[in-house]
């Protein structure tokens, strides 16, 4: 069989399994790229290794080990506490904040699921003693969370700018970011809005803020410096974000603000195998002419005007049931090159927003890890009925994803 047809269906046996296994699908594809490129392709080793994304695992590495010691020594969370006084006891106002407060952390560097973990607990225990439906609060703390996921800064955003500069579409970052917030703000706030958040807002009663323990010690003050410094040198001077980041998390643990053997712990292993390993796959597919095969495969049911929301609809089920950093940005945004020649035509700029967009509108669903940590933060008795609205809500997100896509994308973009 032809190389790039068999490198093809490797590729779709690993998102087949992320879909329905809990097996770490980079593991898998970095295996699968071994044994094609080394032993079918007859390649050398160390070409086949030489797919391995190294700049991309240091900058992950780094900003994940940085936010991980902020989580660790508190700070993330004692800053979220403290935010939610900010609106006096009003419950109409209390989820537009933790969508706003989602949306600022995500973005500062943590990421999506780092914050929705931090997060979802403070929210929906607040959702239950201030008498808002759970799924208003899951929502709008889950697009808030969302909403950051595509900043400079957070790890999925560095994914997607580090993708798209490998295909010349370099020197977006900042329109990625907006456009992703934009789209989670119009489809958050569309459903507070439509599912009983007019009716929260009138409430002329007040809940009480219970802003719990949240001082901020010298440790927590010194964490904030840190990170503030880094921000402004990655944005000022263009340093290296990941090794910045690693120079942070080693003033951090010199300071003693920090435990590092902790921090090291809880950094999320797994997404980076993920990621990385698939990348390995991903480029052996580019040497067999498997991408091709695959521009050509999309490009046969679609044509320039119909290529986003196919997509945008493509993309967002696939990653209702995989992982939009690890699977399906990897899978995805290397084709674009190729599908847009196969087109004779299209914005290859608004394909990629698309597939970054649409990729994580689904993951509110409860079957991603963001509406699971929802799910699981309310009492029992709620949870079940929490988990099939949230399940209707993400897969309903495949066709509003469509939509948005189209219209942000395809008409104004």
């Amino acid at each position: 069989m032809n190389l790039g047809w068999l490198s093809l269906g490797a590729l779709a046996l690993a998102v087949t399994l992320s879909c329905f296994t809990r097996l770490n699908v980079g593991l898998l594809a970095a295996a699968m790229a071994w044994i094609l490129g080394v032993y079918v392709a007859g390649k050398p080793v160390k070409e086949v290794v030489a797919g391995f994304p190294v700049d991309l695992f240091l900058t992950l590495a780094g900003v994940s080990l940085l936010f991980s010691q902020a989580t660790v020594n508190g700070t993330l969370e004692r800053l979220s506490r403290r935010a939610v006084g900010l609106c006096q006891g009003r419950a109409g106002l209390i989820p537009v904040l933790f969508f706003a407060l989602g949306a600022v952390l995500a973005s500062c560097g943590p990421g999506n699921i780092a914050t929705a973990g931090l997060l979802s607990p403070v929210a929906m225990a607040t959702a239950t003693r201030s008498g808002i439906p759970p799924f208003l609060m899951a929502i709008m703390v889950g697009n808030g969370a969302n909403a950051g996921s595509l900043s400079p800064l957070a790890p999925t955003g560095l994914i997607a700018n580090g993708l798209m500069a490998r295909i010349s579409l370099s020197g977006h970052s900042l329109e990625i970011w907006l456009y992703n917030v934009l789209a989670h703000a119009l489809v958050a706030f569309g459903g507070y809005l439509a599912f009983g958040g007019v009716a929260l807002l009138r409430r002329n009663d007040r809940v009480a803020a219970q802003e719990a323990e949240a001082n901020l010690t010298r440790t927590h003050w010194t964490t904030i410096a840190v990170i503030a410094g880094l921000v402004l040198s990655v944005v000022a001077l263009k340093v290296h974000i990941g090794l910045a980041s690693f120079t942070a998390a080693v003033l951090l643990s010199l300071l003693r603000a920090a435990d590092e053997e902790e921090a090291i712990r809880r950094m999320p292993w797994g997404t980076i195998l993920m990621v990385c390993g698939v990348s390995i796959l991903i480029a052996l597919l580019e040497k067999t002419a498997g991408l091709e095969i695959f521009s050509g495969l999309i490009a046969s049911v679609s044509t320039p005007e119909t290529v986003i929301p196919l997509l945008a609809a493509m993309i967002g089920l696939i990653s209702a049931y995989s992982s939009t950093s690890g699977v399906v940005l990897p899978a995805f945004l290397p084709l674009i090159p190729s599908l847009i020649a196969k087109l004779g035509g299209g914005d290859a700029l608004g394909i990629a927003l698309t597939m970054c967009v649409a990729g994580h509108l689904v993951d509110v669903s409860p079957l991603s890890t963001i509406g699971a940590l929802c799910v699981a933060a309310v009492p029992v008795a709620e949870s079940r009925r929490l988990f099939n609205q949230l399940l209707v809500w993400g897969l309903s997100m495949t066709v509003a994803g469509a939509l948005l896509s189209w219209l942000l994308f395809q008409i104004l973009l």
